[in-house]
């Protein structure tokens, strides 16, 4: 299957990487709303066009893979590249998840295609095992932790304060909480109670320290909620030991039948979570070409997936080696 990617930030460059390494898609083309002649890309041979171009493309593409932000971008993308393509973003505002869903089977059913919404580890593969977990044990409780990881959310948050340089921010799960769940207390945790933030702040020379740490902390919806610290580092102490993008987390679900208690754990530890997305848009840009070359379209997420639509083995390799 033809795959072509929009955007080449962080999961641009992942999802790249994941095609390339697929036995069953080929990268035809990427996408940029900046100037193609300044973007370099890792595969030789594969053209860099604008994003002009897509509006004459749909021979070409199978899938088209959308890497742009979730805040501003995939909201109005999405829809309208539904419109002329097969499409798949990781769009991740929980919240507004089911408005963007309408939009998107509105435009992609009308054309055709099929939009796959949300996908990656949370939304996506976190989403899964709390349905799967949920399904078995109707009598129980999910619990999801994040981290530690960095959060380039939070961390382009901090930048965006008055004399601050550079920052990275690392989402931390309370390790007393976690294992109060794997235990199956079954705990009612606040906020403060799962995680903690850690934040690495390179502050431009003389800004006011105390007064960034200040706000740091009481910033509404990313901080203020939170136990968090604010360490000032240099910019090559930073450069040198939080270049990396890991992140990762769990959900632990705790439930039961009659007087017998059962705990279900899923986890991710990535060195790279952009790749690591990239990796599942490029899986399930393989079940959205399949299914609809089945004749499926409108909007779909990766709960309405099977399993077997996402593996590049046949049903006979996945019954013999999988089941």
């Amino acid at each position: 299957m033809k795959i072509g990617i929009l955007g080449y930030g962080n999961l641009g460059r992942g999802v790249e990487k994941a095609v390339n390494a697929s036995r069953d898609q080929e990268l035809v083309a990427v996408f940029t709303r900046r100037d193609p002649a300044g973007v370099t890309i890792a595969t030789p041979g594969v053209k860099v066009l604008s994003a002009d171009a897509l509006q004459d493309m749909q021979k070409e593409i199978d899938v088209l893979i959308l890497c742009g932000g979730s805040a501003t971008d995939l909201p109005e993308m999405t829809p309208k590249y539904a419109a002329m393509y097969n499409v798949v973003d990781s769009f991740d505002t929980h919240a507004r998840i089911p408005e963007h869903f309408a939009a998107v089977d509105a435009a992609a059913g009308k054309a055709g295609k099929i939009g796959v919404i949300s996908c990656g580890w949370d939304p996506g593969m976190f989403s899964l095992n709390r349905v799967y977990a949920a399904s078995i044990l109707p009598e129980g409780e999910a619990y999801t932790f994040w981290g530690r990881g960095v959060s380039q959310g939070h961390s382009d948050a901090i930048r965006r304060i008055e004399g601050v340089q550079d920052a990275r921010q690392y989402t931390v799960p309370v390790p007393e909480a976690v294992e109060r769940v794997r235990r199956g207390e079954n705990p009612k945790l606040t906020t403060r109670e799962k995680h903690t933030r850690e934040c690495f702040v390179v502050a431009k020379e003389g800004a006011d320290k105390a007064r960034i740490e200040k706000e740091i902390k009481e910033m509404p919806n990313y901080f203020a909620d939170y136990d968090t610290t604010v360490t000032f580092i240099t910019q090559e102490e930073l450069n040198a030991e939080h270049k990396g993008l890991p992140h990762g987390g769990s959900v632990i679900y705790t439930g039961s039948t009659g007087d017998s208690r059962h705990v279900i754990e899923y986890r991710l530890t990535l060195d790279s979570n952009p790749e690591f997305t990239g990796a599942v848009l490029s899986a399930v840009a393989r079940a959205a070409y399949r299914m609809n070359t089945e004749g499926q379209k409108g909007a779909k997420t990766m709960l309405d997936i099977a399993p077997a639509y996402l593996s590049p083995l046949s049903a006979e390799e996945l019954r013999a080696h999988m089941l």
